[in-house]
């Protein structure tokens, strides 16, 4: 189901084999992670502990809120390892929902909210009032600390007692500069060794979908919407820790990192 805000519903019936238009857009959503991959070649190892911790927290058949969902990359994720999930999930940008709706349209578990998470009532769009777990990966980065330190209490809202939070993003460590600069230095190498192979980077594969017919308005309205891309903050782990505690959670720790990255989980 597609909830664009509006009132429309473009769900239908669960098919067997994929149709054409489903394909095509499996391919766009593929051709998203493949993209996003260039940047965090870890990430399918950071889904992985995601919902390995919403099974060992909430069970194998949680409700979840995929929050900035993107293309629904956690969402496929999610009903391919537990096929009893519900998901929600919501975005601003027309585009990638756009390829969310097309791969997910025959599909009754996922329902679809165009929501601009700065927006104070967003969470009145929502089809539930509580969530077992709210799951977002690589997005919150756009928002700077205050506007995301409201949404964390936002967040510590929806998720019922027992409940989790995750969040997967960029968390900067200023204490450790020069192993930062390490990092970042063997990360850029390693990406450019993979773009002269041939990977699609930001920028080119934004030039793709502006060249797609069905995609090329929505694109417009996205570069209209957010410009180039994000002028958010990266703050550290423990400030995600503290910000998270401040806003309700019981406990809140990383339980995933990488050189540059954590997945920070809150419990309710």
């Amino acid at each position: 189901m597609v909830d664009t805000g509006t009132g429309t519903d473009a769900g239908t019936a669960v098919s067997g084999a994929p149709t054409p238009e489903r394909l095509r857009w499996r391919a766009w959503q593929d051709s998203w992670d493949r993209q996003q991959e260039w940047y965090m070649p870890d990430r399918e190892e950071r889904f992985r502990v995601m919902l390995d911790m919403v099974e060992a927290l909430v069970g194998p058949e949680p409700r979840v809120l995929d929050l900035a969902c993107g293309t629904g990359s956690i969402t496929d994720r999610l009903f391919h390892r537990f096929p009893a999930a519900t998901s929600t999930g919501v975005d601003l940008d027309p585009a990638l929902l756009a390829i969310a709706g097309g791969y997910f349209a025959d599909d009754p578990r996922l329902t679809l909210v165009r929501a601009d998470l700065k927006d104070p009532d967003w969470t009145a769009k929502l089809p539930y009032e509580s969530y077992d777990a709210v799951l977002t990966a690589t997005a919150l980065h756009w928002l700077h600390s205050e506007p995301l330190a409201v949404l964390y209490g936002q967040i510590a809202g929806l998720v019922r007692p027992g409940g989790v939070f995750m969040n997967a993003d960029h968390m900067r460590d200023d204490s450790t500069p020069r192993i930062n600069a390490a990092e970042r230095a063997h990360r850029h190498r390693e990406m450019d060794r993979a773009k002269a192979e041939g990977a699609v980077d930001w920028a080119d594969w934004w030039d793709l979908a502006a060249k797609d017919p069905e995609l090329a308005g929505p694109t417009a309205e996205r570069f209209a919407i957010y410009g180039e891309h994000a002028d958010g903050d990266t703050p550290s782990a423990a400030w995600h820790a503290k910000t998270l505690t401040d806003a309700g959670f019981g406990e809140a720790r990383p339980v995933w990192s990488s050189p540059s990255d954590s997945l920070m989980l809150a419990l309710k």
